[in-house]
């Protein structure tokens, strides 16, 4: 059973014989289909229904010599309505099923951001037709959250904000050049960090950690498409999931100045989530890349 069919509206999908029924379900009255021939000559398919705008369940598998479809797996997936970042990505196959792992080097983050690929589909499509990647591809990016909270914002003026925006412009430079072995770059940024570490040290004394620390993307655990998210409220939407009738929060978040959206089921948010406050939570980080 899927850890996160809960967060778009089956939390209450306890039994092994209601998992098969949904699936059954999908197959047969499905809304997307894709069946591409990939490179060794086994046609991959994609078949999934919505039960919410952008939210649903995606089956995957290949198409036997028979013509009979066989499930290799399916999961809960919530297509972002976001551009969430423009920057080089590297696809990985995960071992043991047809499915990807992208890589992308945000210098926002300051690390290498891993997600699921919701469109799996396409990149195969890409790779047999022996289509080139661009350098550089647009990603929207999204979060299906096991449980969160909702915090109050960090009280900020106009001139502090602005100060704060010079500096992250600043930052993202300076990680530009790194990335390029200037040194003097890399220098910079380890002085940073040394301010950052001993500013924190003293504030924590008599501060909260939240008020201090106002927007983060961590990963979370030893899965490497999990992450520890705090993030601003930017808007907020309500949905229902056409078949077990739960309600579904999505959020779109500004994170580390990152564009995202976060799907979560009512009952595991703690809080009113408005705009402007934050929202903290842990999330499996999924994307849809843009191929041309």
């Amino acid at each position: 059973m899927h850890q996160f069919l809960k967060s778009v509206g089956f939390g209450n999908l306890t039994e092994l014989e209601e998992q098969d029924r949904l699936l059954r379900d999908v197959l047969l009255h499905y809304d997307y289909k894709k069946v591409v021939e990939t490179e060794n000559g086994h046609l991959f398919a994609e078949i999934a229904k919505e039960y919410a705008p952008d939210i649903g369940i995606m089956i995957c598998g290949e198409y036997d010599k028979e013509n009979l479809f066989r499930m290799e797996y399916y999961y809960p997936y919530f297509h972002g309505s976001q551009v969430t970042t423009y920057e080089q990505i590297g696809i990985e196959r995960h071992l043991r099923t047809t499915s990807f792992a992208v890589a992308c080097d945000d210098i926002r983050v300051g690390t290498t951001v891993i997600f699921y690929l919701t469109n799996a589909g396409e990149y195969l499509e890409t790779t047999t037709r022996k289509i080139p990647l661009s350098p550089t591809t647009s990603v929207s990016l999204a979060g299906l959250a096991d449980s969160g909270s909702i915090l109050l914002p960090v009280i900020k003026d106009q001139k502090t904000e602005k100060a704060d925006a010079k500096k992250l412009e600043q930052r993202n430079s300076l990680f530009a050049a790194a990335q390029k072995g200037d040194e003097e770059a890399i220098e910079n940024l380890t002085m940073e960090d040394i301010d950052a570490y001993s500013m924190i040290s003293r504030r924590i004394q008599y501060e909260d950690v939240y008020t201090i620390v106002d927007s983060y993307l961590i990963p979370y655990g030893l899965e490497c498409d999990l992450y520890n998210i705090l993030g601003d409220i930017t808007d907020v939407d309500t949905f229902r999931n056409s078949m077990t009738q739960e309600t579904m929060i999505r959020l779109g978040l500004n994170c580390n100045d990152i564009p995202l959206d976060v799907c979560i089921n009512e009952r595991d948010l703690l809080g009113a989530p408005e705009p402007g406050r934050r929202f903290k939570g842990i999330v499996w980080l999924q994307g849809n890349v843009y191929f041309e």
